[in-house]
């Protein structure tokens, strides 16, 4: 797509398909908000403002875990229940993309191969890059263009055991059931010790099986009680509200970090500047502002 009005009419097109719930159109339109072309970021906002109104229904749900817990196939089967209990699922599989790891680790369909074949699904695996938290820059808008297309939840990754709101023990089968349900009352001990994020609610610990398919109903419900309980607080808007503003100043500061390392005055004196930091010759501080005032004119006086 181009700019002007051929682009904006293309865009139009694209959200009318997207409300439609045309998986295509949902590809079409993540692939356009992670994109880092200037004419399609404007493309992109454009969407994203038309679609907006229509993406408060969706449920979003972080996942997260230690290599080797069962992730996929958790994520599998958590959303073949929920495509029978008639939801539509999106999963935005983000991974850290590490340079010692070599990349993504969870964002292989095949590791997902009945849900990725289930009409009522979409998958989309993408890397964090240099993002930190494990949440790649565009992951908000991502969602934001899933829920537009009639999704019910969307299976991101989160962070540490402090920011959960819902623990589950996987592989609570076989040899490992007793490991499994030790490890569940463990965890429930311990969460015990940390004053909730929310005041509606307990976090809950449970030990599951995607394997078998045991104690997934009863996550389901979980996800159900905890937005009820939010919702009859206000709770669930004012974090809604949280997380945009917290996406504004995110915004605005990579937006300003990439404006910094692309403006020349900067240009020129990075690369020795940050091999001066590195030696000790420099300080960080004394660096940062050198930097700061040369990208915004101002005069300054070199050590």
């Amino acid at each position: 797509m181009q700019g002007g009005p051929a682009a904006a009419s293309a865009v139009d097109e694209l959200a009318a398909a997207l409300r439609g719930g045309s998986r295509p159109a949902l590809a079409r339109a993540v692939t356009l908000v992670e994109s880092t072309r200037p004419d399609h970021r404007a493309e992109a906002e454009r969407l994203i403002e038309k679609v907006l109104p229509f993406t408060g229904g969706a449920t979003r749900i972080g996942i997260t875990g230690p290599p080797g817990a069962g992730k996929s196939t958790f994520i599998e089967r958590f959303g073949l229940d929920g495509i029978g209990r008639g939801h539509r699922i999106a999963v935005l599989v983000v991974d850290p993309g590490s340079k010692r790891g070599g990349g993504a680790i969870l964002g292989d369909k095949t590791r997902m191969t009945e849900l990725a074949r289930a009409p009522a699904a979409f998958i989309r695996p993408s890397s964090a890059g240099a993002q930190a938290g494990g949440v790649a820059r565009r992951t908000r808008e991502a969602i934001l263009v899933c829920a537009a297309a009639g999704d019910e939840l969307q299976g991101i990754k989160r962070g540490i055991i402090e920011l959960a709101d819902l623990i589950l023990v996987n592989k609570a089968d076989g040899e490992l059931l007793d490991h499994a349900m030790r490890s569940a009352a463990e965890y429930a001990n311990a969460v015990h010790l940390i004053r909730p994020a929310h005041a509606e609610w307990q976090v809950a610990v449970r030990a599951v099986s995607a394997l078998t398919g045991d104690g997934i109903d009863a996550v389901w419900e979980d996800v159900a009680r905890f937005r009820a309980a939010l919702e009859a607080s206000g709770a669930w808007t004012r974090r809604r509200a949280e997380q945009a503003q917290a996406a504004l100043w995110a915004e605005i500061g990579d937006g300003l970090l990439d404006r910094f390392r692309a403006a020349p005055a900067i240009a020129e004196r990075l690369a020795k500047i940050e091999r001066e930091v590195a030696a000790g010759k420099r300080t960080p501080a004394s660096a940062a502002r050198h930097l700061l005032a040369a990208f915004l004119g101002e005069k300054t006086q070199e050590p």
